[in-house]
């Protein structure tokens, strides 16, 4: 059975796309092209790959089979033209990362910022998501690496730790929280709160602690990133639970207060996880290395030997 390398990028590009036709714009083939090639897929694997309806494209378990597969051959493929490429290797390539709130509007543009501006031939895909879904997409190959904070489940994945923050709650200055050492959540919860809005893994940690005290209080207002709550806590809308580093960042400038969160879950060790990391292309690895260098986390010497 032969298997067109081409053909499997405009399955997995379509796969992963609301439509045939921005799959097919993703893949830079026709949308009559792409439809052919699934056509001849479908033919060779004797299996129907898509259900059509009128709302687009929905996979099969054929198609969500063949999905997983045809990931792991186009990495595999990517890597053998890495490998054999010529050039400096960490400097061209593409590399996805799924990472939680913190990382993604927190610290990674400052670090990806500098990534790229020496690496121009570079582009990554970022994209915020629930642990658990970092966790499910590092393992079926979706994503080069993920970025975490907390505990996880996740034996069989490779974790590198690169920092540790704790979580405090961020007031404004000569709130009556302000002088206290620490709060507890039950505490903290009693006062009007700025939120994230849905899909962010920080939000959700908080409401799972909501749900967990029986507190079915609401957010007074949900924003999208940590400077907007910030503002909002120093102009006395509400508080906030925020990364203690996020605080750090702008107390300089704001108005406000970290005062520590009384909860063992509070202490957030950072890491990055991964499946193998000889198996990485050298740009992620590079990245990965460049991530722990900035947050002043030395690499663990198993990690740093992987760069000799």
């Amino acid at each position: 059975m032969h298997f067109d390398l081409t053909d499997l990028k405009v399955f997995v590009c379509i796969a992963e796309a609301p439509s045939l036709t921005q799959g097919a714009k993703t893949a830079f083939v026709s949308p009559a092209a792409a439809s052919t090639r699934l056509k001849n897929l479908e033919a060779q694997l004797s299996s129907r790959l898509f259900y059509r309806h009128n709302k687009g494209l929905e996979l099969t378990p054929a198609g969500k089979n063949l999905l997983r597969h045809a990931r792991l051959m186009l990495q595999y493929a990517e890597q053998i033209r890495t490998d054999f490429s010529g050039y400096a290797a960490d400097t061209q390539g593409h590399i996805r990362i799924y990472a939680n709130t913190t990382a993604v509007i927190g610290f990674l543009p400052e670090i990806l910022a500098l990534f790229l501006a020496e690496r121009p031939a570079v582009s990554i895909d970022l994209q915020e998501q629930f642990t658990k879904d970092i966790i499910r997409s590092v393992r079926e190959d979706a994503a080069d690496f993920g970025i975490v904070s907390g505990q996880i489940d996740a034996p069989d994945l490779q974790r590198i730790h690169f920092s540790t923050d704790r979580l405090c709650v961020a007031v404004p200055q000569g709130h009556e929280l302000a002088e206290h050492t620490a709060v507890d959540f039950q505490a903290a919860l009693a006062y009007p709160h700025i939120g994230f809005h849905r899909g962010s893994t920080l939000q959700q940690y908080v409401d799972e602690h909501k749900q967990r005290l029986g507190v079915s209080t609401k957010n007074r207002i949900n924003v999208s990133g940590f400077e907007s709550v910030c503002r909002l806590i120093e102009a006395g809308v509400g508080i906030g639970i925020v990364p203690e580093s996020v605080i750090e960042r702008h107390r300089h400038t704001m108005a406000i207060v970290a005062v520590p969160l009384d909860d063992p879950s509070a202490v957030r060790e950072r890491s990055i996880i991964l499946k193998e990391l000889d198996a990485l292309t050298p740009v992620s690895r590079a990245l990965i290395e460049r991530i722990s260098l900035h947050m002043q986390a030395p690499p663990p010497i198993s990690f740093q030997a992987a760069f000799k």
